[in-house]
């Protein structure tokens, strides 16, 4: 049974919860990740999660979200997720915003996270696993920045807020300066070679 970390409020590792039960109508804090796939032209990789899933059924989204499991790397989480979802063998995950921290709910499941937001550069073609994701689409960032801002592209509440938070990066995602881990929650494990 997958496990999730559960935090408590000044990002400290606080016990495990099955993943299984963990998001209901309380949902207890907890960490996740957040990666956006940019490919060498500066696309975005975007996905539809699957219908089926427990949180946020059909909803367009960034590339991969997931959490890491006790005691795993959130480098090598980031990876570990992006093959299982998308078949993307990818680089080395860049950290971009250490302390994004979100709550949303849809139709009475909660998701309440704290959240670090990574880069990760790959010219792979996804292969989605249809248990994850429904579909993919790569697009040019700005077009898509845009269009998720000014409210004409529907996309997950997270996503909107770290799009909001990366804009301000810079308008070119390729040459986003990488974050300082020393934001990160506590419960969070991150090894080199990540900057």
């Amino acid at each position: 049974m997958e496990q999730v970390v559960l935090l408590a409020e000044d990002g400290s590792a606080i016990g495990v919860e099955d993943k299984a039960v963990v998001h209901h109508a309380d949902t207890p804090l907890h960490l996740a990740f957040s990666s956006y796939v940019f490919d060498s032209a500066g696309r975005i990789v975007l996905t539809r999660r699957a219908l089926h899933k427990k949180t946020f059924p059909g909803v367009w989204t960034n590339t991969c979200c997931g959490h890491p499991l006790p005691d795993e790397d959130m480098a090598q989480a980031v990876l570990r997720r992006l093959q299982d979802e998308l078949g993307m063998k990818c680089s080395e995950p860049e950290l971009l915003l250490p302390r994004f921290r979100y709550r949303a709910e849809m139709d009475g499941v909660v998701e309440n996270e704290m959240c670090p937001v990574f880069r990760v550069l790959c010219d792979d073609e996804p292969t989605p696993n249809p248990d994850e994701v429904d579909s993919t689409e790569r697009v040019a960032w700005a077009e898509f920045s845009d269009a998720v801002l000014n409210g004409t592209r529907e996309i997950s509440p997270w996503a909107k807020l770290q799009i909001a938070e990366l804009v301000k990066l810079g308008p070119d995602p390729l040459q986003w300066p990488v974050a300082d881990r020393a934001g990160l929650p506590s419960a969070v494990r991150l090894g080199s070679p990540l900057q």
